[in-house]
């Protein structure tokens, strides 16, 4: 087997889960196979680690890891670059909400799923919402706002004084100019948050460490969805590690993924069993302007993949 982009260790991951996971509820209902605690390390050097079992959206990657440095937690960024993976959670809260006056949205997801005409119900509305949420600034900073996501713990961490914290500028100043400290943290994770925001971080924490002129980034993820939401994880990580090494002027090390709750959802177990049974191809080339400013200034067209050369994608739903 040949292959470059340690995407043997994803498979792997698949396969241990399947094979030896705990069968467990879940918050969703859909229950899953889950394993507890499991470590990658992708060696950023030898090709980009953006899965080619199946072909993952690299401009969703993009997309939404630009959303994150910016700052952002409203939808509408995502909208305007055809990105759809987190309008689930803000249609539920408007939905939810005195002013909804449509159809009955009660458990669309699992709904969705099972009833045929139910779905083609849901994708109208959400086809409306999501409209909306692009045209109407009012309705938009109301609900498509999804509160202390992301882009709010990294850029935007608010002090108990009222002040606030751009972890993401204090790791690459620290990066740059005391690059042996081990205190090169960003989290995601606060416990006062977690009951209100739509929905509490999944990757928690990471760290980068410096050695030998290699930026390398540890990620704790708290809970992975192995079939739909790791693989984006993996790419996303290397991308914001390949991201912060450029802007630092120095070369790339590893990413190395521990997770804690690893998690194949039921209704993607014949979905991966599809996928172990491709093979993978070699990994492809990011590419990158030769300089990077201020990462909440990043241009999507900036970055670049040659070589994507994955089997066809498959389809699996999104447990809400």
């Amino acid at each position: 087997m040949t292959t470059t982009t340690g995407e043997e260790q994803y498979l792997q991951l698949a396969k241990d889960v399947l094979d030896h996971g705990n069968k467990k509820t879940d918050r969703t209902g859909t229950g899953t196979h889950s394993l507890f605690g499991y470590q990658m390390r992708f060696d950023l050097s030898q090709g980009f680690p953006l899965l080619t079992t199946k072909k993952v959206p690299f401009g969703l990657i993009k997309s939404e890891l630009l959303w994150f440095l910016r700052g952002d937690t409203n939808i509408r960024f995502l909208l305007e670059h055809k990105n759809h993976i987190w309008d689930e959670w803000a249609f539920e809260k408007w939905v939810n909400s005195d002013e909804y006056d449509g159809p009955d949205m009660t458990d669309f997801g699992l709904r969705a799923e099972e009833d045929a005409e139910f779905k083609a119900v849901y994708l109208d509305q959400k086809k409306q919402f999501c409209n909306r949420i692009l045209e109407d600034d009012q309705f938009s900073q109301k609900y498509g706002d999804l509160g202390l996501v992301y882009g709010s713990q990294w850029r935007d961490w608010k002090k108990s004084n009222g002040d606030s914290i751009d972890q993401i500028q204090n790791v690459v100043d620290q990066i740059k100019n005391t690059p042996d400290s081990r205190r090169m943290i960003v989290t995601a994770w606060n416990p006062e948050d977690v009951p209100t925001v739509a929905l509490p971080p999944c990757h928690t924490m990471f760290q980068f460490y410096v050695a030998d002129g290699k930026l390398s980034c540890q990620l704790y993820q708290r809970s992975g969805d192995i079939f739909l939401g790791v693989p984006f994880n993996i790419a996303s990580y290397a991308l914001l590690t390949h991201l912060i090494a450029k802007q630092c002027g120095i070369e790339v090390g590893e990413f190395v993924h521990t997770l804690g709750d690893a998690h194949i959802y039921n209704n993607h177990i014949d979905q991966i069993e599809t996928q172990l049974a491709r093979t993978p191809k070699n990994a492809p080339t990011l590419i990158l302007p030769d300089e990077i400013g201020p990462l909440d200034q990043l241009d999507i067209d900036d970055i670049k993949l040659e070589g994507y050369n994955p089997e066809p994608a498959i389809k699996a739903p999104v447990a809400v």
